[in-house]
């Protein structure tokens, strides 16, 4: 893979999942690393001043509990863990509010469980969540809500984590920061000093999972591999992700300016094109909308999103984030995508302006009924 290739892809993100490990954060489970911590804030800003927009994904809830409650080794038990992730939760959120206020930026405390990814209107409702606060100038900082789970609490979790925040989102790239260089071919640095270095490599290349063996540290959950699964999955929506040191000086602000730092892992397909295959392949619409001549004309040939004043008729039975056909007049279907309302509300509000939706519904979950991000022209 050529270095100009490797070099442009992080230089070029304009939307950056950053995901730091519990190894780092709480230096080896010493406890939170205040200067480290402090270090990755600072480039985080500079990145957001350049443009970028930033999410971190950071570990070291469940280490700096078992700091704090004195434990040496981590638990196994369900309930141990918990509490853990209960008492470093509080340091672990405190910590990045702080640094990241030093260096002039907002922060918000979001906790996720699979299950919120999983379902899809909880699934939109996070997503939009994260938008609008990206929108405010406000870096989202993202954790397991490892205190009400009891299954996700598991090997490499917050690395598949990173990953489902980077489809969540639909980031241009994953960086990963962990405390190794990045992938070598044969087997842990650490033990083999033969071992050469990956310096990029596809996404989803199945020899990568052989060369990333071995498992995750005391303090940690992961190890090299579920950092490989997770580019690979990153990559289904059009994210390369990044594997590299966190300790490597201004490794961040190095990467987006385009230097070759850690193991480069390249998505084959871009994200645009990643996210109207998977509508396109759709097969099952639960529903579909009616547009009148004006909203075709505004989808076909400006790229706009769908409204509801647009709307002449809805069928079917579909929920919220539902992939849904849209027709015009004559019955021939132009686009489709996920429609932000239920069928029920679609019919409340269908030829209504947004500024009624809120008397119409209690509420408003988005101005646009389909939004274009969310659409593909099928004509």
């Amino acid at each position: 893979m050529s270095q100009p290739f490797t070099s442009t892809v992080l230089r070029d993100a304009r939307r950056i999942v950053v995901k730091v490990g519990s190894s780092l954060v709480t230096n080896e489970g010493r406890g939170l690393d205040e200067a480290a911590i402090g270090e990755w804030c600072r480039q985080m800003a500079l990145m957001a001043k350049d443009g970028r927009e930033v999410i971190m994904v950071s570990s070291g809830a469940i280490a700096e509990g078992m700091k704090r409650l004195g434990w040496a080794t981590r638990p196994v038990e369900i309930h141990s863990l918990q509490a853990a992730a209960a008492v470093g939760q509080m340091g672990l959120a405190q910590m990045y509010e702080t640094k990241l206020r030093e260096n002039g930026l907002g922060s918000a405390q979001v906790l996720l469980t699979h299950a919120d990814l999983a379902d899809r209107e909880r699934y939109l409702n996070a997503r939009s969540t994260l938008l609008t606060l990206l929108q405010h100038k406000v870096l989202p900082v993202i954790n397991e809500n490892d205190t009400v789970v009891n299954d996700e609490i598991k090997f490499g979790d917050n690395d598949t984590l990173g990953a489902l925040v980077a489809n969540l989102v639909e980031a241009d790239a994953l960086v990963i920061l962990t405390d190794q260089k990045g992938l070598y071919n044969t087997a842990d640095p650490r033990k083999n000093p033969a071992s050469r270095f990956v310096h990029a490599a596809r996404a989803g290349d199945l020899s990568l999972e052989a060369m990333a063996g071995g498992v995750g540290s005391s303090i940690g959950s992961g190890g090299m591999i579920t950092k490989i699964l997770a580019a690979k999955r990153a990559a289904g929506s059009g994210a390369s992700t990044v594997i590299a040191w966190g300790r490597e000086p201004d490794a961040l602000i190095r990467l987006c300016q385009g230097e070759s730092i850690g193991t480069l892992l390249v998505a084959q397909t871009q994200k645009q094109q990643a996210r109207k295959q998977w509508m396109a392949d759709h097969l099952q619409l639960r529903g579909a909308v009616t547009v009148d001549p004006g909203a075709a004309s505004k989808l076909l040939a400006e790229g706009k999103s769908l409204l509801a004043i647009g709307m002449t008729h809805v069928e079917g039975d579909f929920s919220r984030g539902d992939v849904i056909a849209i027709r015009d007049m004559s019955g021939l279907e132009i686009a489709r995508g996920l429609a932000n309302y239920a069928s029920a509300e679609a019919r409340l509000i269908c030829r209504k302006p947004s500024s009624e939706f809120e008397g119409l519904l209690g509420y408003i979950a988005e101005s646009e009924f389909v939004h274009r991000d969310n659409m593909i022209l099928t004509r």
